[in-house]
Formats: structure tokens, C-alpha cells, sequence
């Protein structure tokens, strides 16, 4: 009689498998310089290409992923396991656009880290409409940002964790009176110190 009723059952089709869910092995960092330089020699940049080296950062906690033009390096954070292949391999391309920006442009002039360099570079890349940003849910700490500086221009402040090394502007004044590039009428001024707050603030650096 069970039988029978289960044959009748309009839910006989119905499967439901519990599989231990598959979790993606990173590449190696050696596998990803090599996807780089590939993307590199083809816009004729086999000179960066030649240099470029990547690692897998396991200090990184909230950012997905740093590039350092000086020491021609690419930083990634071990997390983007989680999120898949492809986000793996649009972080490198993020990262990646940030070296060839400045590798095009450092002689002649100093451009912006998101600016229309960068995102010419992700164009070639292959990564057209990037964000500057990631919304990734990555879990960080939350420390106490210690400095405050100011835009001499629109008054905005910036906090900051760590003091500020290099000349740094305001981002949304260089974009508005100096077409996007570096400008030091915008350069940010250390005024005080805070307690621990989330402030949203745009950096425009020189390189």
C-alpha cells in the first residue's frame, strides 16, 4: 500500500540531494602573473609585464585587493575564495589597470587612482564600467581613526587611521576645479585628532 501511494504521489519527481558544497582552491599566485602578463603583452606593455609580481595577502581583512606601482606588485586578499573565480579574476583586472594607468602616464603627468587613466586601463582590460570600490560582505576590525584632516576648499573632513605620508587632496574639489588632476590648492590639512567613527571620504593622491 506505501508503494502504491508513493507511485500516486504527485510529488514522486521531487529529488532533494544535500552535497557537501564545493569550495574553490585559489590560484597560484605564479598562475595569476602569468594571466597578467598575458593581458599585459597584448597592450604592448611587456616591460610592466616583465616586473609584475602577485601574492596572496593574508593580512588584508575589508580590502579585496592593493596594487603598489613602486614595488610593481599586486596585493589579493585570501577571501575572495569565497566569491568565486570570476571575482577573482575582475579584482586582478581592477588591480591590474592601476599599474598600467601609471605605467602609461608616470612620465608625463600625474593622474588620480580612479581617474580617466584607470578607467581607460580597465577598458583594455576588459572590465569596462568598473567601480572604484568593492561591495563585497568582507568582515574587517573596527579601529579607531586617530587624525582628521580637512579640505582647505569645501571644508570636508577626512579621518584617518594612520597619518597621511604623501600629498593628498580632495577629491570632489579637484574634480570640480581642476578637470580630476592633483591639484595642492585642495591639499588636505591635518587639524585634530577623533574618536573611533565611520566618516565617507575621497582622496585624491599624488602619485
Amino acid at each position: 500500500m506505501r508503494n502504491a501511494a508513493r507511485k500516486q504521489s504527485p510529488f514522486r519527481q521531487l529529488e532533494f540531494c544535500f552535497g557537501t558544497p564545493e569550495i574553490l582552491s585559489l590560484p597560484s599566485a605564479r598562475e595569476l602573473k602569468g594571466r597578467a602578463a598575458s593581458l599585459l603583452r597584448a597592450l604592448n606593455a611587456e616591460t610592466l609585464g616583465a616586473r609584475l609580481r602577485v601574492e596572496w595577502n593574508g593580512r588584508m581583512r575589508t580590502t579585496v585587493g592593493r596594487a603598489d606601482f613602486r614595488r610593481c606588485l599586486i596585493s589579493l586578499n585570501p577571501a575572495l575564495q569565497q566569491f568565486g573565480a570570476a571575482e577573482i579574476d575582475r579584482t586582478l583586472r581592477h588591480e591590474l589597470a592601476h599599474l598600467l594607468a601609471q605605467f602609461r602616464f608616470c612620465k608625463r603627468r600625474r593622474i588620480l587612482p580612479h581617474g580617466r587613466e584607470w578607467r581607460n586601463a580597465c577598458c583594455d582590460l576588459g572590465i569596462a564600467g568598473e567601480h572604484a570600490g568593492h561591495t563585497l560582505p568582507l568582515i574587517g576590525r573596527e579601529l579607531r581613526r586617530s587624525f582628521v584632516y580637512r579640505c582647505k576648499k569645501c571644508q570636508r573632513d577626512f579621518p584617518r587611521v594612520r597619518r597621511i605620508r604623501r600629498a593628498t587632496a580632495c577629491l570632489a574639489c579637484c574634480r570640480k576645479f581642476a578637470r580630476g588632476d592633483y591639484d595642492e590648492r585642495f591639499r588636505l590639512q591635518l587639524v585634530k585628532s577623533c574618536s573611533p567613527r565611520k566618516f565617507p571620504g575621497v582622496f585624491a593622491k599624488s602619485p
